[in-house]
């Protein structure tokens, strides 16, 4: 959870309540927390009977919204208005025309009422009249898609918040194998917490029984493979991911060959220093600065500079920039020569 929505919770739980709130953007998850705290946590449940509205653009006309937010709470000193789905207000369009049509309660809303109005999928436009009385007069939240080679930092975080140790390991098979779905990770992690109370740390063994993952073909495992000069073991996994790519997605495999790489590299100037030095200099737990290490005899600077330089190229391929190849042909290619 970044620093601004955390911000945003504080407020709320304070009971300082904005007249106005506007929430959008790509990513569903936290437009779907912050909507469910607004409907069940602000008013309690007999104030909810009478002073909770819910409304739906695609079934709604503007002035409706607006009559809705005039009105008085009854036997209660706030009342709830929600608009889910903003972008499909009737008489309106994807662009936010729609939403105009809103402005003038925006610049003098009730206050006694709170007014959530959601538009996910989608980033409003900060530069229309509307988002800046909007920021003016309330709060302006925008919930941005997490990039996939930041997906594996966002779950040990997850992990943090509540309770459970979830190591980059770990956190690396769920971002392969679960893709950038926040709400199905987190679902996927409740199960297994639901199947291992107790326990304080969400091990490979967990992911492979309750989750289904297989721990034999996970994308953080295929770097080691190659570069430990395990063969046999690489190239089950290489054929596994060429049969199934859905499993190994181009974009983070070869981030997750890069991360791997570029370890290697800086292992090359810290060789003959202790663990721990050579752990901080790296930038990784002294856990696994041995394996990392181990790696340099057979992998030296030239070679890996020479690596890192092919999977720069082919992320920018994987992308369509030069190329109109698929996935699996690029995959390929890039095994065949970074074993060349």
């Amino acid at each position: 959870m970044n620093a601004e929505l955390k911000k945003l919770f504080q407020s709320l739980q304070l009971r300082q309540f904005a007249p106005v709130y506007l929430i959008d953007g790509e990513e569903p998850y936290y437009l779907d927390m912050i909507t469910n705290y607004f409907e069940n946590n602000i008013l309690n449940p007999a104030e909810r009977d009478f002073n909770l509205m819910v409304m739906y653009g695609k079934d709604t006309e503007w002035n409706d919204v607006v009559n809705a937010c005039r009105r008085f709470p009854m036997f209660a000193e706030k009342q709830v208005v929600i608009l889910k789905d903003a972008a499909s207000l009737k008489g309106g369009s994807n662009d936010l025309k729609g939403l105009n049509s809103l402005l003038a309660y925006v610049e003098h809303p009730s206050p006694t009422t709170i007014f959530l109005i959601e538009h996910p999928f989608k980033k409003s436009d900060s530069k229309t009249r509307f988002v800046k009385r909007v920021k003016e007069k309330g709060v302006h939240f925008t919930s941005d898609k997490i990039k996939d080679d930041n997906l594996p930092a966002w779950i040990v975080e997850h992990g943090r918040e509540i309770n459970l140790h979830i190591g980059e390991k770990e956190a690396q098979v769920l971002a392969s194998y679960l893709g950038g779905d926040l709400q199905k990770i987190v679902n996927e992690i409740e199960k297994v917490r639901i199947n291992i109370p107790g326990e304080k740390a969400l091990t490979l063994e967990h992911i492979q029984k309750h989750i289904g993952i297989s721990k034999e073909y996970n994308i953080f495992d295929f770097p080691a493979a190659l570069t430990g000069n395990d063969m046999d073991r690489f190239y089950k996994m290489f054929a596994y991911f060429l049969a199934n790519t859905k499993a190994a997605p181009m974009t983070l495999l070869i981030a997750t060959l890069y991360g791997h790489f570029n370890r290697i590299y800086l292992a090359n100037f810290v060789i003959g220093k202790t663990d721990k030095e050579a752990a901080a200099a790296i930038g990784m737990s002294p856990w696994f600065v041995k394996e990392i290490m181990a790696y340099v005899r057979n992998w030296p600077l030239p070679r890996v500079e020479r690596c890192l330089m092919l999977l720069g190229k082919y992320n920018t391929m994987s992308l369509g920039v030069n190329s109109m190849s698929e996935d699996k042909e690029l995959l390929k290619e890039l095994v065949a020569r970074l074993l060349e």
